[in-house]
């Protein structure tokens, strides 16, 4: 199976060079689910709000909703 590789915040598109350094603020690191969204810039900006409104707001626990997507992840395959 193909696998898509992160963007490296030197090859990002300039319109995300602040993206990658609130992420890498926020996580210590740009996590490589955002990076490989890079390679469509307008789908990880659309994407930020509404994965900032599932982790944020709820009566589920944030570390209980990372770990269902890692979960989700691990299941389908995907390498994380």
């Amino acid at each position: 199976m193909p696998v898509v590789k992160p963007i490296p915040k030197d090859q990002a598109a300039s319109e995300l060079q602040a993206i990658y350094d609130q992420l890498s603020q926020k996580f210590g690191r740009m996590p490589n689910i955002f990076a490989v969204m890079a390679h469509r810039p307008s789908a990880l900006k659309n994407f930020l709000p509404f994965y900032a409104a599932v982790m944020a707001d709820g009566t589920i626990e944030q570390k209980y909703k990372e770990l269902a997507y890692l979960k989700t992840a691990r299941l389908n395959g995907c390498e994380y």
